[in-house]
């Protein structure tokens, strides 16, 4: 009766698990599937904002017009229509002139020259006026475009490269400059600390792994933002050195709790075997114990990259959160989690805007898959060769 009762409760824990597991894993591909899902129906809408045409006159033999030509000419960075010709078009040699709306179309009085903004349904109601083709939102635009400007009109700038590089430049200068300090406090926790030290210090640096990301945030912009800002004699304090440095700080104790278990992995025979051989503690040390543990101390920085990709608050409040081709790390960023953050609040629910920030979502998933493989990768490789 006992044994039953025992094998009963030994399959229903086993079903439980199978079942919770299984549903985890179903839960997440959705998830993922709904991610993409909503992204990429970005691709294929007009330039234009939805709801809303550009018209021009009849008689004005320009086809067609890009996105960034639109916003260059309603920004009256274009001002003449010869300026929009291709090569072989003939074209107006005369000043455009620029209607945002439906009643400034109206009053204009020689059409000829007038480019107009307006709801679709209105464009019918004015006189001699076609709809321009402004085409579609493309992979080349959206991948390759160097200005992130959703609200603008008529035509909403969605290129996501200053974003990307933003993020990737602000983290990989956090590890640049994690990686020496969490190097050597993971060499002193294995190799060189007594037990009370290592006691105390220990819990220390896990402790700092859960602090909330808004308190760093804090700590970087009342004490990092302002030593930045006066000792390079800046405007501003908010760049992505400003947010390098509290990623770094943030990283640190991913980079030193997985370092120092992979130096306290080294077997114990091969530092015996180096003193024995004459080498002295920082010999054996940098010739054996870092040798030995390199995987797992990679794996640790792969580990803390990831950890500074994705965070969110403490880089929106530091590094000044502008959307800009970065040159160096004295000036302001933006990042991909910080962009989503900020903006997705705003967006209207299925639209263009929307649809972009979740192509970004999409983006930094895919960021972070690929650094979850290559430790998966490492990770196998460092236990192929311990065996």
């Amino acid at each position: 009766m006992k044994s039953g009762i025992v094998k009963f409760r030994q399959s229903f824990v086993e079903g439980m698990i199978k079942i919770s597991g299984s549903l985890s894993s179903i839960i997440i591909l959705l998830i993922v599937a709904f991610l993409f899902g909503e992204g990429l129906g970005l691709f294929g809408k007009s330039v234009v904002e939805e709801g809303y045409v550009v018209i021009v006159s009849k008689d004005n033999p320009i086809k067609a017009i890009s996105s960034n030509d639109l916003k260059n000419v309603f920004d009256h960075n274009i001002t003449n229509w010869t300026q929009l010709s291709e090569k072989g078009e003939k074209s107006l040699n005369t000043d455009i002139v620029v209607a945002y709306n439906i009643d400034q179309a109206f009053e204009v009085e020689n059409t000829k020259d007038m480019i107009a903004f307006v709801p679709r349904e209105y464009a019918a109601e004015i006189d001699n006026m076609r709809i321009l083709d402004c085409g579609n939102i493309s992979l080349e635009d959206f991948f390759l475009g160097k200005e992130w400007f959703p609200t603008a009109q008529p035509a909403p700038q969605f290129g996501v490269l200053p974003i990307i590089l933003g993020t990737l430049w602000v983290s990989f200068a956090a590890i640049i400059i994690a990686l020496p300090f969490a190097l050597a406090a993971a060499v002193y926790l294995a190799e060189l600390s007594d037990k009370k030290t290592y006691a105390m210090l220990k819990p220390a640096v896990e402790l700092l792994s859960g602090i909330p990301s808004v308190v760093y945030g804090f700590f970087g912009l009342i004490v990092i933002v302002p030593i930045v800002q006066k000792t390079f004699g800046l405007d501003v304090g908010e760049t992505a050195l400003s947010g390098a440095v509290v990623l770094a700080i943030m990283a640190l104790p991913t980079i030193i709790t997985i370092a120092e278990d992979a130096m306290r992995s080294t077997p114990r025979m091969m530092r015996e075997a180096s003193l024995a051989l004459g080498a002295s503690k920082w010999q054996t040390i940098y010739k054996v114990v870092i040798p030995h543990s390199a995987s797992g101390i990679t794996a640790a920085v792969v580990l803390g990259i990831g950890r500074a990709i994705g965070e969110t608050m403490a880089v929106l409040m530091v590094t000044g959160n502008a959307a800009v081709m970065p040159h160096t790390l004295l000036e302001p960023i933006r990042t991909i989690p910080a962009s989503i953050a900020a903006e997705l609040g705003e967006a209207p629910t299925g639209g263009a805007h929307y649809q972009a920030l979740f192509i970004l979502a999409c983006i930094l998933f895919l960021i972070t898959l690929c650094i979850n493989l290559i430790v998966d990768r490492i990770s196998s490789k460092s236990k192929i060769k311990s065996r």
